[in-house]
């Protein structure tokens, strides 16, 4: 039994391996994304896979205010550090995190461009870089490990599922194949790499979500973050669920965090774990908000872990 305290693996006394202190052991510090919105588009959305997108995808749901295509990269940098000077005063040191859309759907000419712009900054230490594991390449990937020699970069990979029929029930566009070559790809080149992953998403019960971790333990990457399934309004699951409310499994907060000690107990517990859930702006959602900022949902998560004497890994048996 672990004692409460007590240094775990990952180098601290909480019991999951939380983002915040990997970057404070890493950095001697906090480190705080300013979320970006570099005006890239989607190949779900443009027609070379689709179009529409995904069907529970509004990025005006989570973007800041000040995150608009028409600002450059500088201005959206400016407006991001007063944004959250407010929260967090001593910050001293950010990532650029290319957060909307597909983040590297495009040439490597307008990539290093945008990239480049960002990294030009004294207060930005490197690159967060969100896409899809369809909208990489070699060349693409081969001149963001260039960077990598020099800031940290990491590229978050929107994988959501690692079930086809829940990918191709969502309107994703990219098979959980397409998400293992990304990863191997990456990986081959050295560039720090995370996933995204949705908790209930359609057609996925808990068996089903619980069997994916050993999978993912498994797999070449290094963060991991957590969204429990929210519907938000202006998207085709929108439409769906106010046609049929039934057909989904909406988890009420206690239901969502019983689940997610089970999860983080099957983890791989050298994954860094970003996020334990997600939070959208009240006002697009039309599914039940749980009513508590992240902060709260995380505090209770906390003290769950604690009272169950569970951890990041307990179950994890490795190779």
């Amino acid at each position: 039994m672990m004692a409460e305290g007590k240094t775990y693996s990952w180098g601290h006394s909480r019991r999951f391996n939380a983002y915040s202190e990997y970057f404070r052991q890493k950095f001697g510090g906090r480190v705080q994304k300013l979320s970006l919105d570099a005006g890239f588009t989607c190949p779900n959305r443009d027609g070379s896979k689709g179009r529409g997108g995904c069907s529970f995808c509004n990025n005006n749901a989570f973007n800041p205010s000040y995150c608009q295509p028409v600002k450059s990269i500088s201005q959206q940098i400016d407006e991001g550090i007063e944004f959250h000077k407010k929260r967090y005063r001593r910050t001293r040191r950010y990532l650029a995190y290319f957060q909307a859309y597909s983040n590297t759907y495009e040439s490597v000419a307008v990539l290093r461009s945008r990239y480049e712009e960002a990294l030009e900054r004294p207060e930005v230490i490197g690159l967060a870089i969100g896409t899809r594991p369809d909208a990489v390449n070699g060349e693409i990937l081969d001149y963001i490990a260039s960077l990598a020699k020099d800031h940290y970069v990491i590229i978050e990979y929107g994988i959501e599922s690692c079930y086809n029929s829940t990918l191709e029930r969502v309107n994703r566009g990219h098979s959980f194949e397409d998400s293992l070559r990304a990863i191997e790809m990456t990986a081959s080149r050295g560039i720090r790499q995370g996933a995204h992953f949705i908790i209930g998403l359609p057609g996925e019960a808990e068996p089903e979500i619980l069997a994916q971790f050993s999978i993912i333990s498994g797999l070449p990457i290094q963060n991991i973050k957590f969204h429990q399934l929210q519907i938000v309004k202006n998207t085709q699951m929108a439409r769906e669920y106010e046609e049929d409310p039934r057909a989904f499994r909406m988890f009420s907060l206690q239901e969502y965090l019983e689940l997610m000690l089970e999860v983080i107990g099957q983890l791989n517990p050298e994954i860094v774990v970003e996020r334990i859930a997600g939070e959208v702006n009240p006002g697009y959602l039309i599914s039940e908000p749980w009513g508590v900022r992240y902060e709260q949902v995380l505090g209770t998560f906390e003290r769950l872990l604690a009272e169950r004497d569970t951890w990041q890994g307990k179950k994890y048996r490795g190779e």
